[in-house]
């Protein structure tokens, strides 16, 4: 098989892509200069239904994203306790990168950021009607008079301000420009757009974020929910209008069905959009694996670049495509090595015989044709009771078959034992 390799280039953070873009229909690749990302998997993703990060599992990741390059870190909400205060701090002071604080429209929720050390403080407010009288019991003159005191504390105080009009996406839009006009005057830095409940869709959001730009010369900056499954949509096309960051998280964790994934949308950038982020990209499996751990969150198998289907193949036809060259049925832009991650085939009731022939060879068989035919309806039946093939039962297939082998006497029995269980993979 053909393994495309990684090279050093002059940006070394970022990996050089897997292949030129496919030539096709989609070969467009100038809709997006560079983006940079925000992540919210410490305070966002937290705030998953179960999921309760210790102190030293919030170091651990941070420490983590802080070394792939990531450019912001959320690292909590400081008021919230002594604990994540604590661990807020700590982040703060042992990364090289941004740190963030979250903070209502309260006095005491910015200083409590400001003392945590965090070089940006993020503040927000709701200005959809339903939140401000529902939520709140406020006025929408109340609602932009706190916005506006919160971003003038914030910068007075030296720090990098973020302001959020939280649900804008079901804000009234003249109400909204108001207030991105206020907390634009009142010298905001960044504005984070965030479609707090999930309900927008990439052309209407795009539409949004453009007349947002319009209005403002502040940084842009997107939050979005996947309760339609379109959040890493969604952020690619608030990047697309003119956004600079995404506020994203890993393995797409968060409250309800979660925010755009960090891991999806770095990969978008990267290898579809062909543009920089930064990011070391062949972590991206390792923090999945860390943040699937602390988080209790199991990955799903078929969550796009972090799941364990993402360059699995089983069917006959695609793995008799991918032994000759990987980029037949997979994207071609995005491969296995980018990401840190592994190829496999997998056996089962759709494998061919291409596949294995490919593992037999590997475990030092020497099968003709008509014992890997032999071979193949084995496994195709053990497959078909929705059992897995392991090593061991392919070799057991191997054996029923007669086929010739060069015996490995140096095998221990761990070894033997860990066959039993080990699936067969590329």
């Amino acid at each position: 098989m053909r393994i495309q390799c990684l090279t050093k280039t002059a940006h070394p953070l970022t990996p050089v892509r897997g292949v030129e873009f496919f030539q096709g229909t989609l070969d467009s690749t100038d809709e997006i200069e560079s983006a940079r990302v925000f992540d919210t998997t410490l305070r966002d993703g937290e705030q998953s239904p179960g999921t309760s990060f210790s102190y030293d599992d919030k170091r651990q990741i941070a420490a983590i994203l802080d070394d792939m390059g990531t450019h912001v870190i959320e690292a909590g909400f400081p008021v919230n306790s002594d604990a994540e205060f604590e661990a807020v701090r700590d982040i703060a002071s042992s990364t090289s990168t941004t740190t963030c604080g979250l903070a209502r429209v309260v006095d005491d929720d910015i200083d409590a950021a400001l003392d945590s050390g965090v070089e940006m403080v993020h503040t927000f407010v709701s200005t959809s009607d339903v939140q401000i009288e529902d939520s709140m019991h406020a006025t929408r003159d109340e609602v932009v008079q706190r916005a506006v005191e919160s971003v003038e504390r914030i910068t007075d105080a030296g720090a990098t301000c973020m302001f959020s009009p939280m649900d804008a996406t079901r804000t009234d839009e003249t109400f909204l420009i108001d207030v991105v006009e206020a907390v634009t005057e009142a010298g905001v830095d960044w504005i984070n757009v965030p479609d707090t409940c999930g309900v927008a869709t990439p052309g209407r959001f795009r539409d949004m974020i453009a007349k947002i730009c319009d209005h403002t010369d502040a940084r842009i900056d997107v939050h979005t929910h996947d309760d339609f499954g379109l959040a890493t949509a969604n952020a690619l096309a608030g990047i697309e209008a003119g956004a600079d960051q995404a506020q994203v998280s890993v393995n797409s964790i968060g409250e309800r069905a979660g925010n755009a994934a960090y891991e999806e949308f770095v990969m978008s950038v990267e290898s579809l959009y062909q543009s920089e982020t930064g990011i070391d990209t062949t972590r991206i499996a390792e923090l999945s694996r860390v943040v699937e751990e602390k988080s209790g969150m199991a990955t799903p198998g078929n969550k796009p670049v972090v799941g364990d289907n993402a360059f699995s193949h089983e069917s006959g036809i695609h793995a008799a495509g991918v032994i000759e060259n990987s980029d037949t049925f997979e994207p071609g832009v995005m491969t296995p090595e980018m990401v840190g991650a592994e190829r496999r085939l997998v056996m089962g009731k759709h494998t061919g015989t291409h596949s294995v022939s490919e593992r037999l060879q590997e475990c030092g068989y020497d099968p003709t044709t008509e014992q890997v035919r032999a071979v193949t309806r084995r496994v195709k039946d053990y497959g078909a009771e929705k059992r897995q093939v392991t090593v061991s039962d392919l070799e057991r297939f191997a054996e029923d078959a007669d086929v010739d082998r060069q015996r490995d006497s140096d095998r221990t029995d761990q070894q033997d034992q860990d066959r039993e269980h080990e699936e067969v993979r590329i």
